[in-house]
């Protein structure tokens, strides 16, 4: 008998990576068409610390240790609230609608190594900041983007 995974935790984080120049790291998904995007993940468990969730999807997604020699990791204290797509919703309990997403950045070396994990993304690329607004498949991924000089 398949075991049934849990239901995801509608609370997440979404981490813009950049270099000190503000070129941005997006990610290709390997289940979008076009989808580019920063690194995002739910928590594992609902008291899991932001700051955790946030470094861990980092790592698992591309590789890096935002705890590593020359990585800053920012808390950058902003919170979305977005509708979760109908196509992903089965993912969550029923009835859960609404996703909460808070958003860091993580300052990197210039140069610094990207592993992806091919079971969710498929590419990578180094951009400008404004440029890489621009290719963002979501908009709350877009405007922090956007917002990134701000943070640094």
């Amino acid at each position: 008998m398949e075991q049934q995974r849990p239901f995801k935790i509608p609370e997440s984080v979404l981490v813009v990576i950049h270099t000190p120049a503000l070129d941005v790291l997006l990610l290709h998904r390997a289940d979008g068409a076009n989808h580019w995007q920063s690194v995002t993940g739910s928590k594992d468990h609902w008291d899991e610390a932001w700051e955790a969730t946030a470094a861990r999807e980092v790592l698992e997604e591309t590789g890096i240790d935002s705890h590593g020699a020359g990585m800053v990791l920012t808390d950058w204290c902003l919170e979305n609230i977005y509708d979760i797509w109908p196509q992903w919703r089965h993912r969550y309990a029923p009835g859960v609608v609404f996703n909460r997403e808070r958003v860091f950045g993580l300052c990197v070396p210039a140069g610094t190594a990207v592993v992806l994990s091919p079971r969710e993304h498929v590419a990578f690329e180094w951009l400008p900041w404004r440029e890489a607004a621009d290719r963002c498949f979501s908009a709350s991924n877009a405007e922090a983007c956007l917002l990134l000089p701000r943070f640094v």
